[in-house]
């Protein structure tokens, strides 16, 4: 099997391996640990930096910049500059973006039926 090399996927994994390329490109595209739930918090509306930093708390300033550029360059968010002083900055959802919703809500509803129960 091909490997996914620094640069992304080799031509032949793409060709050969098309079923685990699939699995493959998801992962890459969403791999880090705050990516699935900024997506999630930000499926039903704009929300500015301060509110997605706020709903995931512990996030240093460097990792959620570094989070929402790496979605916005995979095409799943979109950020709205607003020329005002100081400048606002809201992220939306990209259509693309709104196609891997339906995955992260089943992922909610596994965690919901199978994660640890707390009373």
């Amino acid at each position: 099997m091909s490997r996914i090399c620094k640069n992304g996927f080799d031509e032949k994994c793409i060709k050969e391996q098309r079923e685990v390329y699939g699995i493959a490109y998801t992962q890459n595209i969403l791999s880090g640990r705050w990516k699935y739930l900024i997506l999630w918090f930000i499926k039903s509306k704009e929300r500015r930096y301060s509110e997605i930093k706020a709903f995931l708390g512990g996030i240093s300033q460097g990792s959620l910049t570094k989070q929402l550029r790496e979605l916005e360059t995979a095409g799943l968010i979109n950020r709205k500059i607003y020329p005002e002083v100081p400048p606002r900055v809201e992220y939306s959802l990209s259509s693309k973006g709104e196609e891997l919703i339906p995955i992260i809500d089943l992922m909610e509803e596994f965690g919901k039926k199978f994660g640890e129960q707390v009373d």
